[in-house]
Parts: structure tokens; C-alpha cells; sequence
């Protein structure tokens, strides 16, 4: 699979993610094809079109993403979702996470 294939299946992924719902990385690659690219997929995200929600992509722990460490606009998007987060500070995966697409 070429990596221009796999882009658009990661975000054919990520518009499907309805609001309240996080995914990981690796649950993204996975999800797209390529099981154990985690990176992959985040570059992915990084040339994401405008307008899919980028927001609910998460890291495995559940710790937002590392361009949003400083001004929380990811954080306050998911909390306006509903999305539960833990007293870390990390997102709750096990109440917000995808289950199933």
C-alpha cells in the first residue's frame, strides 16, 4: 500500500469518529492497514484536509497530542464532546475510546 492510499484510509477513519469518541495512533494504523506504524499514522494526520476532527486522535496513554501541549485547544474541544478524562490529565480510554467503527 502506498503511503498516499494510506493517508486517506486514516482519514476516512477519522471522519467516521463520531463526537465523544477518541482513537490512538496505533489503533488508527491498525485500523488502516499497517499494524505497528503508529508514526505513520501520525504523519498522516499532520497533512490531514481541513475539517476532519484531528482532535480525536490521541496517543496510546491516552496523552494528547505533542503540538497541542501548550495552549489546550485539543483538551477543551473533546471536554465540549463529553469526552472523560482522567485526574493525569490524560483521556480516559476505556470510556472514550473506539471500540468499533
Amino acid at each position: 500500500m502506498t503511503t498516499k492510499a494510506f493517508n486517506k484510509r486514516v482519514w476516512a477513519i477519522v471522519a467516521k469518529l463520531p463526537p465523544g469518541q477518541v482513537i490512538s495512533y496505533g489503533q488508527l494504523a491498525i485500523l488502516a492497514g499497517r499494524p505497528g506504524a503508529p508514526r505513520l499514522a501520525g504523519r498522516a494526520m499532520r497533512e490531514a484536509p481541513e475539517g476532519l476532527p484531528c482532535h480525536r486522535v490521541v496517543r496510546s496513554d491516552g496523552s494528547l497530542s505533542p503540538a497541542d501541549m501548550f495552549h489546550g485547544l485539543q483538551r477543551q474541544m473533546l471536554e465540549q464532546e463529553g469526552v472523560c478524562f482522567l485526574k493525569s490529565g490524560r483521556v480516559d480510554m476505556a470510556r472514550s475510546g473506539v471500540d468499533k467503527l
